[in-house]
This record gives structure tokens, sequence and C-alpha cells, in this order.
């Protein structure tokens, strides 16, 4: 599943050609996809300007005067700004056609994302209980450690949770765990606040500069421009189950936690 570096490279590449254009038609080749798709959104859209372009989490806004489109990626949804002559293929499902002869496609072939309306003035429930995005200044350690008091459950479970953080998914969470040398079956009431502060500048360190590089390529991403992300290149453990240890060369090894795979050096994360 596309995670926040993904959407949020995703956002930038298609602001530049979506801020300040009309939306002067919305072809809907499905009626529904992980949800169906508000009867609305053509009224919603259809003659009016694109006035920014926002994530919430892994949810992207395209904000009118009306209120915000709302578009997660789901497992495979990618979204491209294409010449309106493009042909359209099988799993195009959604066009959003610009004033200026371009089209905002979005392509889904599992059909797990959605095209949701928000209203102006109004917060949509899925946004509704979102934890502080972790690249802002209301995300710090200090944060994690009030909120992990008592908390017995795993600590990469407890990072992962929407309530606590947005947007720290698998790959993200594994990778700021190695980098801040905590284990991830480390129950997160058990975790100090020097070691959570530690964990908040990995989790800001490691999503900055996934952004920077595009990303990580999964099995069906690919950026608004058609290019792969390049953080894959530079995993430390994610996906390198029984392989050394890029610090201490310690074979990798991989356990389940919340029915995903957790990848960790037995050695270096404690």
């Amino acid at each position: 599943m596309p995670e926040l570096p993904e959407v949020e490279t995703t956002r930038r590449g298609i602001e530049p050609h979506l801020v300040g254009r009309r939306v002067d038609d919305v072809v809907l080749r499905r009626r529904e996809l992980r949800w169906p798709i508000p009867a609305e959104i053509k009224r919603a859209l259809i003659g009016r300007e694109i006035l920014a372009t926002r994530r919430r989490a892994k949810y992207l806004l395209l904000d009118n005067a009306l209120g915000s489109a709302i578009i997660h990626l789901g497992m495979s949804g990618v979204l491209r700004v294409l010449p309106a002559s493009t042909a359209v293929g099988r799993h195009d499902h959604i066009d959003l056609q610009l004033d200026s002869g371009r089209v905002l496609r979005f392509t889904d072939p599992r059909r797990f994302g959605c095209l949701l309306w928000q209203a102006a003035g109004e917060t949509h429930p899925l946004l509704a209980e979102l934890g502080p995005e972790p690249l802002s200044d209301d995300f710090d350690g200090a944060r994690l450690f009030r909120l992990s008091r008592g908390r017995r459950g795993p600590v990469k479970n407890f990072i992962m949770d929407q309530a606590t953080v947005v947007g720290v998914g698998n790959i993200y969470a594994a990778e700021s765990l190695f980098r801040a040398g905590i284990d991830p079956r480390r129950a997160a009431g058990r975790v100090s606040l020097a070691r959570y502060q530690a964990l908040a500048a990995a989790i800001r360190d490691i999503l900055n500069y996934a952004i920077e590089r595009g990303g990580t390529t999964l099995r069906d991403f690919l950026n608004p421009d058609g290019l792969p992300g390049y953080f894959e290149q530079e995993l430390l453990v994610y996906g390198r189950e029984g392989l050394p240890c890029r610090v201490c060369a310690t074979a990798l090894k991989t356990l389940r936690l919340g029915q995903r795979a957790s990848c960790y050096c037995p050695r270096c994360q404690r």
C-alpha cells in the first residue's frame, strides 16, 4: 500500500497541474470503488476552480469553494495528469477533466481506493479521529511517551495506530524502530521518554528523506511522472529477512505483529 511519502510525492506531482484550474467534467467509469462515490461529487466539482491540494495522513484533498474531494490510493491506486486524448485503460476509473486540456486520471486495478466528498466547514468521519501529522510540530517524543503509559501492546503497533500519529505504515515503522534501536516487540509502555524522543526524530527524518527520494517503490506504485521511487534501495530492515544487518552483520529476523511482517535486528534493537 502506498504510504505517506508516496502519497506526498503524488500530491507534489499533481499540484502544479491542478491548482488554479477549473474542473470541466467528472467522468466516473465506476460508481463505486472501496465505497460508493457520493452522488453530489459531480455537482460539487464541475465548474469549480481547484484552490489547493492537501494531504491528511494517506488521504489527498482537492479543495474548492464548496469543500474538498477526498482521494485515497488504496492498495494499487495511481493518479496521473495526462492529455485528455490519452486512451483509457481497463482500470482507469475516474477522470477529472481540467480546463487546461488535461485530465487527472485515477487508475486502481484492485479498486481499494476511494473518491469521497467533504463539505466546507465539516470533517469527514474518516478524518475525524486521526492523530497529528508526523512532520508537524504537534508530533514529538513527549506525545508518544504520554500516550504510551500503561500500554502493553508492541511499540510497533502503537506507532502504526492512526490515533497516535498518522501515516507511519509498516515500512517506515520498521525502519524508524531500527534507527532508534528499539525492538518492535517491546511493550509501548516500557519505552522511556529518551527512546521515544529518538524514535520521533527517526520517524521524522526517515519520512522526510523518503519524500525527497520519491517514496518507496511498492508492487504497484509509480510516481505521477511514471517513475518509481528510489528509497527502496536504501531500506535497512524491511523486506530483508535473513540478510545480514548493515550495521552489525547479524542475520535479520522476521516475526508477525498485528498480522504484519516485522523485520528487525536481534542485536541492534532492544
